[in-house]
């Protein structure tokens, strides 16, 4: 199997607060940062492959609560960002052998097809989970590495626009997915098998 990548995990102790940071604006990135950490090790775990069985509601929880957060981003009004252009945070997290891994673990139902933009038209394009989680991970990784330099105003601007501009809509997608996935791991059962489930429940 693939060896996983490292991903950041949660700091110890704070990170620097800029001073001219709103408390608001404070709440919401303290929020997508707590969250962004917990997707990360719950994605790099499934990865791991050490519990299969329980991969997809893992994930499900994990798309879950990102797709929650990146709500709360959209609502919010346009973050500014301090600087004009995005401060320099060292090299970008090497994220494919978390993709390799997940490909892995996801063998079988990685792919999907999905309407491009139901807006906008009808076009079926195909994608994977394993590449759109790994989307999510980079994004969100890419801002947790600015929030914990201490540029928290510059951590929001990055997840609101990433989010807007595309984790939002993966997220969202792969959150579907996951949930017909499970539907059909849970509801697709032998006709037989429901009779006698049928029977069972209304001759206890």
């Amino acid at each position: 199997m693939p060896d996983t990548p490292k991903v950041p995990t949660p700091a110890t102790g704070e990170p620097a607060v800029l001073v001219d940071t709103p408390a608001d604006l404070r709440d919401v990135a303290d929020s997508v940062a707590d969250e962004a950490r917990a997707f990360l090790t719950t994605v790099t775990e499934v990865a791991a492959g050490s519990n299969p069985e329980v991969a997809i509601p893992l994930l499900l929880l994990a798309i879950s609560d990102v797709v929650g957060v990146g709500a709360r981003l959209g609502a919010i009004v346009d973050v500014v960002p301090v600087e004009r252009f995005e401060p320099d945070v060292g090299p970008d997290v090497d994220l494919d052998p978390l993709r390799a891994a997940l490909e892995n673990v996801l063998d079988g139902i990685d792919d999907y097809a999905e309407v491009d933009d139901p807006v906008l038209g009808q076009d079926v394009v195909t994608s994977s989970l394993s590449g759109d989680i790994v989307l999510v991970a980079g994004a969100l990784t890419q801002g947790l590495r600015h929030y914990e330099t201490g540029r928290v105003i510059e951590a929001l601007w990055w997840w609101q626009y990433s989010y807007l501009s595309n984790w939002g809509e993966r997220a969202a997608a792969v959150l579907r997915v996951l949930h017909a996935i499970l539907a059909h791991l849970r509801l697709d059962v032998d006709d037989e098998v429901a009779a006698e489930a049928e029977f069972q429940a209304l001759h206890p």
